[in-house]
């Protein structure tokens, strides 16, 4: 039995780390990484209980060594090794600033058997998040992309033509290809063990550590499907090969049996894989979102041409949806026929898309990529050996500087002086581009691979770009006259927006003028600088009193604001508080977004902790998602997480941030002795200012939560916005319906 329960996902997910462990919001349209005390990056936050903390630093009063005398080492006798004895524990004094303190005693716990030892795929099932980047929605589609990576490294050699993605009712997934399949006979440094049995048992065990296999190739460790397997409460593998038909049952990463030979079998060979996410590591309610693997299965098709991928779902997991149960994809148009269907109906400054690939002789080099101009924001998505890189690397700086180049150069073909001070940011500005590149042995930045490193990628996009742009621009002198000048007046508008004086913080005061606006900080420079947004005039006067006067700036919002996604630009224009928000902020919007022009390096959101803040703090995240989507990739922007309780014993106070962190506090932070009080806040409006301070403003005891979108599934996160916050509102409805039976403690 395959069959689980299954959660939905919601448009926004905030998901937060805890003693190694991630609890995960839903639908990573928009993702947020908790943050605790100062920022830091996700994957290392700890428990926070609005403590106090305390910093100790290493001085000769407090250094046990620093008066020892430095007297030379007598010449060493042999010394007969005696068994070590366990010391007695004891108290320590240390001297600390001039005061006395005394460490805790050693208690014996931490000996050698406190020192673990993970083997096999244990570490993959205690850590998961540093394998597959958590345990969220977006770790759990990460699993197909593992497994359906290594059918595409197949198809990409030569030795696949299709691949075959299927999603059952019990919500099982399997990805079948037509390939060599996985070797069955015994592994030379496993006797007794079959090759299937090593490679899925095993890290690091892979066919692509040596390019003769696979001359290039996505998986680079011999990690990818080990870890589907580790993290999977039902694994099956069925390999045709030599005629034969061989399978094997896993769970959690544990052959359930020897390896099976099930018979002969006629015109079959390749690798089917059977899977479905372990609930103990991702939760009883996770499935996988067909929509989202219908996109990233024909996404995979788009970056190579030469592989023909079937989809098919049970048809009870996509009712009332736009997904199709059964669908094929063959694109030989590739990242061209990709970038029309995403660009839709969208104007475009040139006619022609700038396309166009080049094969290498065992594939080492090769790339494909498409790029036209348009009047929106610049976005760029880039791939190595079939594998998204979100976050860009070495062959994006490469493309972006051959198209500079190609249009600089072009400039000064046709003698336009006025090119002159076009960059490599004018050129991207509002270019919309797809890049795959196939390279032998890559470096990527991270087990998810969201980065490319590899230097020699760069040389090697630019080289293979250079002469094709040159021959479009000079093929098509029409096109390219409107290019250039499009990208000059970008470069005109830059440099003008650089001459006229920046906003200055007394301006944006000035021009508020507004009771309870803008209550900006000391400092001039945005670096260190952060605008809280809050929520009414009373938790605006509570912040002000709480703030550090020096970098924190205060600008309070009175009710909810306009919901632009499903506003007209001109009653966005006149609405007040959005333009009083884009005016203290400095930066511009949309294609006139410049990063430089921003005032503040954080923009921290800090509404009620209870359903009416949710929903402000949701408006918000969809007006910068809209009108600045580069202010969120540059992770300048920040959810406050303001406690919901206030429990107090005696002289102790702690703040916790919901009910299930309220228990989790009264079990391991209270005792049974003395009246424990509850209070609950009403609002931020309600905390006095200290407590406003130390719970939630305080760099040093706070905890943000940074929103970041989902470059990977970008096409999902924009049709998550649409209908949770767009103007159908049947979208939203057949949502609710669709995920009303797992709603659970609904502040209502």
């Amino acid at each position: 039995m395959c069959g689980r329960s299954a959660e939905p996902h919601g448009a926004w997910s905030l998901s937060r780390q805890e003693s190694g462990r991630i609890e995960s919001g839903r639908n990573l349209a928009i993702r947020a990484d908790i943050q605790d005390g100062s920022v830091r990056k996700a994957g290392r936050a700890e428990k926070s209980h609005y403590g106090k903390t305390s910093k100790q630093t290493m001085t000769d009063s407090n250094d046990l060594f620093s008066a020892l005398p430095l007297a030379p080492k007598p010449a060493a006798a042999p010394v007969t090794p005696k068994p070590v004895a366990a010391p007695a524990a004891a108290p320590v004094a240390e001297q600390r600033n001039g005061a006395s303190t005394t460490l805790k005693a050693d208690t014996g716990d931490y000996d050698a058997s406190a020192i673990e030892v993970l083997e096999g795929l244990e570490p993959v099932r205690r850590r998961p998040g540093m394998y597959i980047g958590g345990t969220d929605e977006k770790a759990l589609h990460h699993l197909f992309a593992e497994v359906i990576d290594n059918s595409m490294d197949e198809a990409v050699a030569g030795h696949a033509n299709f691949i075959d993605v299927h999603l059952d009712a019990e919500g099982c997934l399997s990805v079948t290809d037509n390939g060599r399949g996985i070797p069955v006979e015994n592994h030379p440094k496993f006797p007794g063990k079959s090759t299937l049995e090593v490679i899925m048992t095993i890290l690091h065990a892979g066919g692509k550590f040596d390019s003769k296999v696979y001359e290039t190739s996505g998986g680079l460790h011999g990690v990818g499907v080990s870890v589907v397997n580790a993290l999977s409460d039902i694994l099956e593998v069925e390999v045709a090969r030599n005629r034969k038909l061989y399978r094997q049952r896993f769970s959690r990463g544990i052959p359930q049996g020897g390896l099976e030979e099930l018979g002969d079998v006629q015109n079959r060979r390749g690798t089917k894989v059977k899977f479905h996410p372990d609930p103990e590591i991702f939760g009883s309610h996770a499935k996988f979102e067909p929509a989202r693997l219908f996109r990233m299965a024909r996404s995979k098709a788009y970056l190579f041409g030469g592989v023909e991928i079937r989809w098919s779902c049970d048809p009870s997991l996509i009712e009332g949806t736009d997904t199709p149960d059964k669908a094929v994809f063959h694109f030989p148009g590739g990242l061209k026929d990709y970038l029309q269907a995403t660009m839709g109906k969208e104007f475009t400054v040139t006619r022609e898309i700038f396309a166009g690939k080049t094969e290498k002789t065992g594939g080492h080099g090769a790339m494909e990529w498409a790029v036209t101009w348009y009047g929106g924001d610049s976005v760029v998505h880039s791939y190595c050996n079939t594998i998204p890189t979100p976050e860009g690397g070495t062959h994006e700086a490469g493309f972006r500087i051959a198209l500079t180049k190609g249009l600089k150069a072009y400039a000064e073909l046709t003698q336009n002086k006025r090119a002159a001070i076009v960059t490599t940011e004018d050129v991207m500005i509002s270019a919309a581009g797809m890049l795959s590149v196939f390279i032998r042995e890559p470096e990527f930045v991270g087990q998810t691979k969201d980065k490319l490193a590899t230097v020699e990628a760069q040389r090697l996009v630019e080289n293979a770009l250079r002469d094709p742009f040159d021959h479009f621009l000079a093929d098509n002198p029409q096109e390219a006259h409107k290019l250039l000048e499009w990208v000059i007046e970008r470069a005109d508008e830059r440099v003008r927006r650089r001459k006229e004086k920046e906003v200055s913080r007394k301006t944006a005061v000035r021009k508020l003028r507004l009771p309870g606006k803008l209550s900006d900080c000391s400092q001039n420079s945005a670096e260190g600088a952060e605008l809280f947004i809050v929520e009414g005039d009373s938790a605006g006067g509570s912040a002000k009193q709480a703030r550090n006067r020096s970098n924190q700036a205060i600008l309070p919002l009175r009710g909810k604001i306009l919901n632009v996604a499903s506003a007209g630009r001109e009653k966005l224009g006149a609405n007040q508080q959005i333009g009083d928000l884009v005016q203290a902020l400095g930066c511009g919007t949309r294609s006139k977004y410049r990063e430089e022009d921003l005032r503040y390096e954080r923009v921290i959101v800090m509404t009620d902790a209870d359903v009416d803040g949710a929903h402000i703090a949701s408006l918000l995240i969809t007006f910068f998602y809209q009108e600045m989507p580069e202010l969120v990739r540059g992770g300048h922007l920040y959810l406050a997480v303001p406690p919901l309780y206030r429990i107090t014993q005696g002289a102790k106070t702690l703040y916790a941030r919901d009910d299930a962190h309220r228990v989790e506090l009264m079990e391991t932070e209270f005792n049974g002795r003395g009246k424990i009080e509850i209070g609950r806040f009403k609002g931020l409006g309600e905390m006095m200012p200290a407590q406003l301070k130390e719970t939630t403003m305080d760099p040093a005891k706070r905890t943000l939560l940074k929103v970041a979108i989902d470059e990977i599934d970008f096409e999902g996160t924009r049709e998550a916005v649409d209908n949770l916050m767009g103007t159908k509102a049947d979208a939203r409805f057949r949502f609710i319906q669709e995920r009303a039976v797992f709603a659970e403690n609904l502040d209502i």
